[in-house]
């Protein structure tokens, strides 16, 4: 019985090996595959616009039905992660936000487009918390922490999507033709991270009121939160529109202003862990505001849509560190500041790209990228004194 058990153990072993790594990666292929998904979209607005013939004050209120969608996800949230738990609540969120992705794809019309947008921001904040208390439960069983990497893949998936977007426009392929490819092999790999991820099904309350503000001292940490996700949000939906209309690029072009200032995000968070033990993550988000209005400043200065692309990156480098440090620090002071932080968030997410359509349809899309810019001053200045960031 000793000689069975000793030939079968070097294989046991080795599977065992196998399946432990493929643990490992599950959940870093979830926040990419959230990047990829998020940046697909973003990289197709312009086209999708052009398609439907909206004007910028039409595009700002599709867009504000994305921020409306997020709003609304709370409740919905709030019972899958009750029922379910993380886990299977970001298979639940996930294969739902491709199935509307498709569906933002084949909108004939305005009003539909805006049906699919709203659906998009149920569905994908619904993911998006799923996957971040999937990763809290993570850190929390490992003792390590994850996040600023976690987020620097979702910033890679991002990249790739836009990427692929911006190749997609250049050969004249319609957004539902590319929404439709994309959508099966990013099911196939949601789902099998779904089952390699190795946490608890546990069900658990994420948050009982259907909006939570923050208090106190956390009212800062929401305040960045909430301009963070403004400028992210806007640059996102509005870049490639200011580089298709200021300079008269393609649609193979315009998605490469989201690629720039998401390759610099994602490369700077991959080391954000290391940058905020050397420096401190006040010192970090404060310079890298700052960073960031010089580059939007530098966008709409620039010459041309090349240099443009340069003033974007710098954009994604400033504000790259903010969102893991402030939801980092917002979860040490437990899981009601947490929802209280990601409220103000996705109020940013509402309310940013709308205001910026507003701005651009009334006085141009160079006053309002530059209105971008301002927030980072703003948010430099916010973050100098908020003493939570450590």
């Amino acid at each position: 019985m000793q000689t069975s058990a000793s030939a079968v153990s070097p294989v046991s072993s080795s599977r065992s090996s196998v399946f432990a790594q493929a643990q490992q990666y599950a959940l870093p292929v979830i926040f990419a595959l959230f990047g990829v998904i998020m940046g697909s979209w973003a990289g197709r607005i312009p086209a999708l616009a052009e398609r439907v013939q909206v004007s910028h004050s039409a595009l700002s209120m599709v867009l504000l039905c994305g921020g409306v969608g997020a709003l609304l996800s709370f409740p919905v949230s709030s019972f899958l992660m009750g029922r379910f738990g993380a886990r299977k609540s970001l298979l639940i969120g996930g294969m739902a936000l491709l199935c509307v992705l498709v569906s933002i794809g084949m909108a004939p019309t305005v009003p539909r487009l805006m049906l699919a947008v709203l659906m998009l921001g149920i569905t994908a904040s619904t993911y998006d918390v799923a996957m971040n208390a999937a990763a809290a439960k993570r850190e929390k069983q490992t003792g390590k922490s994850e996040m600023s990497m976690l987020h620097g893949l979702a910033c890679g998936g991002g990249l790739a999507g836009a990427t692929l977007g911006s190749l997609m426009a250049s050969l004249k392929i319609a957004p539902a033709t590319h929404f439709m490819m994309v959508a099966l092999p990013l099911a196939a790999a949601l789902y099998f991270a779904y089952q390699m991820l190795d946490i608890e099904d546990s069900a658990e309350v994420v948050e009982k009121k259907k909006f939570a503000l923050p208090r106190g001292p956390m009212v800062l940490l929401g305040l960045l939160g909430f301009l963070g996700s403004m400028s992210e949000g806007s640059i996102a939906d509005w870049s490639g529109v200011f580089l298709k209309e200021h300079f008269n690029v393609g649609d193979g072009m315009a998605p490469l202003a989201l690629t720039c200032f998401s390759a610099m995000m994602l490369m700077s968070r991959l080391i954000g862990d290391k940058l905020k033990a050397k420096y401190g993550a006040q010192r970090l988000i404060t310079s890298g505001a700052m960073l960031s209005a010089a580059g939007l400043f530098f966008a709409v200065l620039s010459p041309n849509a090349y240099f443009a692309l340069g003033g974007f990156a710098i954009a994604g480098l400033g504000l790259s560190l903010l969102f893991p440090f402030v939801f980092s620090a917002a979860g040490a002071q437990g899981p009601v500041a947490l929802a209280g932080v990601a409220s103000m968030a996705y109020s940013g997410t509402l309310m940013g790209p709308p205001v910026i359509g507003a701005i651009a349809h009334h006085v141009g899309m160079q006053v309002a990228i530059g209105y971008v810019g301002g927030l980072s001053l703003v948010i430099a200045f916010v973050a100098s004194r908020t003493r939570l960031l450590k």
